[in-house]
């Protein structure tokens, strides 16, 4: 009878060792494909972006078949600043709303646990 439960304990602890050791190949080759769509999302930003510039060149172009060229890069440059202005300023904005960086809600949520629990430790 002992002999059957040590055998039991010995197989039970290498499945487990077993069932580890594929949990871990598992997350690695997972690891592995996070950092290849991380690398492929980074590329697509770059790219996206140099699309965004050939863009803005693309508009100053055709602008520039009306008026001169500096003229075009002129106006190009002043929508783009107000744009950059109204994207910075909601973004303040919304940083304003967040401060201060507390969990106020958890916080409270937690006093009134502790209140909750001396409160019923003194009965």
């Amino acid at each position: 009878m002992g002999e059957l439960v040590q055998r039991a304990s010995q197989q039970l602890t290498e499945l487990v060792r077993g069932e580890l050791r594929l949990a871990q190949a598992e997350m690695k080759e997972k690891g592995k494909r996070y950092g290849v769509g991380g690398g492929l999302f980074g590329g697509a930003g770059v790219v996206g972006f140099l699309a965004l510039q050939a863009l803005v060149a693309t508009v100053i172009a055709a602008l520039a078949l009306a008026l001169p060229v500096w003229a075009s890069a002129l106006i190009v440059t002043a929508v783009l600043a107000v744009i950059a202005a109204v994207l910075a300023l909601t973004g303040s904005k919304q940083v304003g709303q967040a401060a201060p960086p507390t969990p106020d809600q958890a916080i409270e949520n937690v006093k009134a646990d502790i209140a909750q629990i001396k409160e019923s430790t003194h009965r």
